[in-house]
């Protein structure tokens, strides 16, 4: 090291606790420092532990979550020691790195350290890990910390880990690093008053902020940092307050984090003398950066948030609240060099309403890249790692699904050589596919610029250009990068700029693989490449105009999209909310490119199936991507156990009303229902009990059946029948006959319909001579008899014959006798002979 830090100022607070954080190295591996906004931890801890014995001249990696914090963490040290940046500090972040064989400090981002983790898991030139900003929760940092947990604990007991944050919980992490030592440190920040301004109902938010902004220019010195939730919000502002007078030497500059480096620098950089800045600024200026001169802060209260579903695998752009610990971040920013005063833009309700810090982005985002560096880390399992959060079920099972669409991991969940591939470029793996594929095709460069483009979200960086439809889009792009430097919209549009320069580093990731390839306009291939990326986002159009997508989602167009009625489309972006979402930007999709293309993804299904519309068996052959039907045949020569099953089903469908049942089964049904009341082994054919039954009896009369007329001709009967042993059909026979014979010598038909026992309907004197009742069902249940005058009409009911003899004959006959005269009415019923004639032979 050339120079050293103590030219630096002394009286920052971070130098009261270095010794501590030095000493703490000398005997653990991992520190927890909790350093109030001000103290300078992120530019002189790193510095102060570079040549610490134990780091034996290695390297010290700090992660910054933004990358104009860490270029500017980067300048601020390096212009400490009296040199330039890739010297012995510099940075990498995505897009610029300024390092060399002499930096010792390196500053990064985003996924720069996940990489280098992944080209080498053991570190071996780094001897410090620093998690900087660490309460911000991006996805990326914690990411990286699980994978350095799992180095430090397998390859590198000697490696050292420091969390550092302003506003950090650190109980969780001082026990997620292994019971790591705690440093505590005050920060050095003066009074700011805190002035709470809600908007009256009339006001939308920009136009509030525009009329504050120039209130908190009259009443507190220095510069102004207004904080707004994205760049369309900073932009409307911008032009709200280009017509009023904000005093002499004020000029707007917005920061955001698709400017350019030299507009970003613009923004923070110290000001001319006579010159009063107002910054219009994105969660960017939150933390991690240092702008000078700062008196006044005024807050929306809003941020922008990406929320992920992984029920539909899409992610909506929301407005939302910020946290309390995010207000009191921004509200610092007015106290660094002087007393200042905040604007809150919201009441004290409001505030006491906000949630205490921001949701973990682990648990909200798409977690697609998350699975992938995983899974070339060799983990398929995201609980084999330490996280302070560990990632939502729900969520990686949809990330994991999604990385085996696109070929990068294989049916087992292993890494497969295209997602080592798309891995290495560092963008997420739908960009990554559709680029790799893109370059088969010679579609290379206006892939680039699509990928750029929906990493960015058309809407935010075309403005009006931005439509629906992403064919124009793209083609405006091509004309802007062809011309280069010299068009007059790549010169005034600074996201644009940014964009380009984002598509050309994604070009150079697939260059070498690029082919030679027709030069097509965007009309014929834009869809194709956006299927490349989204496979689970083609839609097929339904009759009342709306998209049924391949994931099974359905969404419709809004009312402006009027000309979308293409049969197929791939969506890039929709408002996901609702039944069905609203499309924001699409491109339509040939049928022959999904065909030609996307092969691979069409699957075949087979589908036998009961059609309750023709009352049969169907059997169709569907070509389907996802759930698209994109073709549908007629399917020949089914497997049996598949018409079986349809039948099956069909059956279970229509319920007993598709077979044929006449009075003999009816009374089949009785009599077996009747031996199941008195012995329960019996099986039991009661309401729905019966069509269970016979759905598990009736398979084998179902060979050449398909329809419902065919079951109409299967008889019922000799199912039942055929389900029995040969032991029950004679117990059926014995204990629940169909009929009885009587004294007479008449067969009288047992009826088992009754709500009581079994029953016939005899004339009374066919029954002249029968002392006791007959018994059925074992012996169990008396036969009920209704016995009959000679005209078949009613006359007693009984179930005890020998009692009715006995005690009520004589009452009947008495009644009976007189009407009808010429009939047998003997003395004594027990002694007579029974007969069905009016008068036995010879009497």
């Amino acid at each position: 090291m050339r120079k050293t830090i103590w030219n630096q100022d002394h009286d920052l607070p971070i130098y009261q606790v270095i010794p501590d954080i030095k000493s703490t190295f000398h005997q653990k591996k991992s520190a927890v420092l909790v350093a109030e906004p001000g103290a300078g931890k992120t530019t002189v801890v790193p510095l102060a532990l570079l040549e610490e014995e134990w780091m034996q001249h290695k390297k010290i990696i700090m992660l910054e979550p933004r990358r104009l914090a860490a270029r500017n963490a980067a300048m601020r040290m390096a212009r400490s020691i009296g040199e330039s940046v890739g010297e012995t500090v510099g940075y990498r972040v995505r897009m610029d790195s300024k390092v060399s064989s002499d930096t010792r400090i390196e500053v990064v981002t985003e996924g720069i350290l996940t990489r280098m983790l992944q080209h080498d898991q053991a570190l071996e030139e780094v001897g410090l890990l620093i998690f900087d900003e660490f309460h911000e929760r991006n996805l990326h940092g914690d990411l990286a910390l699980a994978l350095a947990l799992e180095c430090q604990s397998v390859l590198r007991e000697d490696l050292r880990i420091l969390v550092m944050s302003a506003t950090l919980e650190a109980e969780p992490v001082t026990s997620l690093l292994g019971d790591a030592a705690l440093i505590t440190c005050t920060g050095r920040t003066f009074p700011v008053e805190t002035k709470y301004m809600p908007k009256l109902h009339h006001l939308d938010m920009e136009t509030h902020m525009a009329q504050v902004i120039p209130l908190a220019l009259t009443q507190q010195e220095g510069h102004v940092l207004a904080f707004l939730p994205g760049a369309k919000e900073i932009h409307r502002v911008m032009r709200m307050l280009e017509g009023q007078n904000l005093g002499p030497g004020v000029k707007v500059y917005p920061l955001y984090g698709a400017l350019s480096q030299q507009e970003q620098d613009r923004a923070i950089t110290a000001a001319d003398t006579f010159e009063r800045k107002v910054i219009l600024a994105t969660t960017i200026a939150e933390s991690s950066l240092t702008i000078e001169g700062i008196g006044a802060v005024v807050d929306s209260g809003l941020r922008k948030d990406s929320v992920f579903s992984s029920r539909t695998g899409m992610s909506r752009l929301v407005t939302i609240p910020i946290s309390k610990t995010s207000a009191d971040q921004r509200k610092g920013r007015a106290g660094r060099t002087a007393e200042g005063i905040c604007y809150r833009l919201w009441s004290t309700l409001e505030q006491d309403a906000k949630p205490e810090k921001n949701r973990p982005e682990i648990l909200t985002a798409d977690l697609a890249p998350v699975a992938l560096e995983l899974a070339v880390w060799g983990v398929q399992n995201p609980e084999d790692l330490r996280w302070l959060d560990v990632p939502p079920a729900g969520a990686y099972a949809a990330a994991t699904a999604l990385l085996q669409q696109l070929g990068c991991l294989d049916d087992r969940g292993h890494v497969a050589s295209r997602g080592k591939q798309i891995a290495g470029m560092g963008t997420h793996p739908r960009i990554g596919h559709m680029l790799l594929q893109a370059a088969k095709l010679g579609l290379a460069r206006d892939a680039s610029l699509l990928g750029a483009l929906l990493q960015h979200g058309s809407s935010r960086l075309l403005g009006p250009k931005a439509g629906w439809d992403l064919r124009p889009q793209l083609e405006h792009l091509r004309t802007i990068s062809a011309a280069g430097s010299a068009s007059a919209a790549f010169q005034d549009e600074a996201p644009l700029r940014s964009l380009i320069q984002e598509s050309r580093q994604l070009y150079r990731e697939v260059e070498t693989r690029q082919t030679e390839g027709e030069s097509l306009p965007p009309q014929e291939f834009c869809g194709l490449l956006l299927a490349f990326a989204y496979p689970d986002r083609i839609g097929q159009r339904r009759e009342d105009g709306r998209y049924f997508l391949s994931s099974g989602r359905g969404v419709r167009a809004s009312s402006a999209m009027s000309g979308l009625t293409a049969p197929y489309i791939v969506v890039a972006e929709a408002d996901d909310q609702g039944a069905d979402g609203l499309i924001r930007t699409c491109a339509p999709l040939a049928l022959a490119d999904i065909y030609t293309y996307l092969k691979e993804l069409i699957t075949t299904q087979e589908k036998v199936f009961w059609d309750k519309n023709t009352r049969s068996v169907r059997s169709l052959q569907w070509q389907k991507r996802g759930e698209i039907i994109l073709k549908e045949m007629a399917y020949p020569n089914p497997p049996e156990e598949d018409i079986l099953q349809a039948l099956l089903a069909g059956i279970r469908e229509e319920g007993l009303s598709v077979f044929s049942m006449n009075k003999t089964t009816h009374q089949l049904v009785e009599r077996m229902q009747f031996l199941h009341k008195v012995n329960p082994a019996w099986p039991d054919l009661s309401g729905s009990a019966l069509l269970e039954y016979l759905l598990s009896h009736i398979p084998p009369y179902l060979t050449g059946v398909r329809s419902a007329s065919g079951l109409q001709q299967i008889s019922i009967t000799s199912v039942l029948l055929d389900s029995l042993s040969w032991e029950q059909r004679q117990t059926l026979e014995k204990e629940a006959p169909t009929h009885y014979t009587v004294p007479s010598g008449s067969k009288i038909p047992i009826r088992y319909d009754g709500q009581g026992a079994p029953y016939i309907a005899v004339r009374l004197q066919e029954m002249f001579g029968l002392t006791e009742s007959p018994r059925l069902g074992e012996g169990r249940v008396p036969l009920t008899l209704h016995l009959l005058s000679p005209a078949q009409r009613p006359v007693q009911v009984t179930s005890d014959l020998n009692s009715f003899w006995r005690e009520g004959y004589y009452e009947v006959k008495k009644d009976l006798k007189g009407r009808y005269p010429k009939h047998y009415w003997p003395e004594d019923p027990l002694q007579a002979v029974a007969t069905n004639r009016v008068k036995p032979k010879g009497k």
